[in-house]
């Protein structure tokens, strides 16, 4: 039987980081489907609009060799609808997340990966707009 993995994210400045969780996700199963999060919902989370739009984001993702599908996240809390409308077997999640999805349980196995060792996506961008 198929074990079909996925994950979320912003994506945004894409980097090694965030090739490196997909790669790993993608090893975890046969398919892999990865929620891009929506403009509105990186502006609610972390305070700023992300530097690509939500349709680059997509298209960058989408383009991975490891990506079967992509689709737009809109809420936080709608997770456990993605993963059983998507038919997830596995969660992926960064470490930075650990025990906070535990709950999915229920529907699929839930694994967290360690990030990638000094890359954030913010220190990126503070460190090209010279506030870092």
């Amino acid at each position: 039987m198929p074990r079909t993995v996925i994950t979320f994210g912003t994506f945004d400045v894409f980097h090694v980081g965030h090739l490196r969780v997909i790669e790993r996700a993608a090893e975890l199963g046969d398919r892999l489907v990865v929620g891009v999060s929506a403009d509105a919902l990186n502006e609610r989370k972390k305070g700023r609009s992300p530097v690509f739009s939500q349709a680059e984001r997509l298209a960058i993702v989408a383009a991975l060799r490891d990506v079967d599908e992509v689709f737009v996240e809109e809420s936080l809390e709608l997770k456990r609808d993605y993963i059983v409308e998507h038919g997830a077997d596995v969660l992926v999640m960064g470490d930075d997340w650990k025990g906070r999805f535990d709950e999915f349980s229920d529907v699929c196995e839930v694994v967290y990966l360690p990030r990638t060792p000094a890359i954030s996506t913010t220190a990126l961008i503070e460190k090209i707009s010279g506030t870092a």
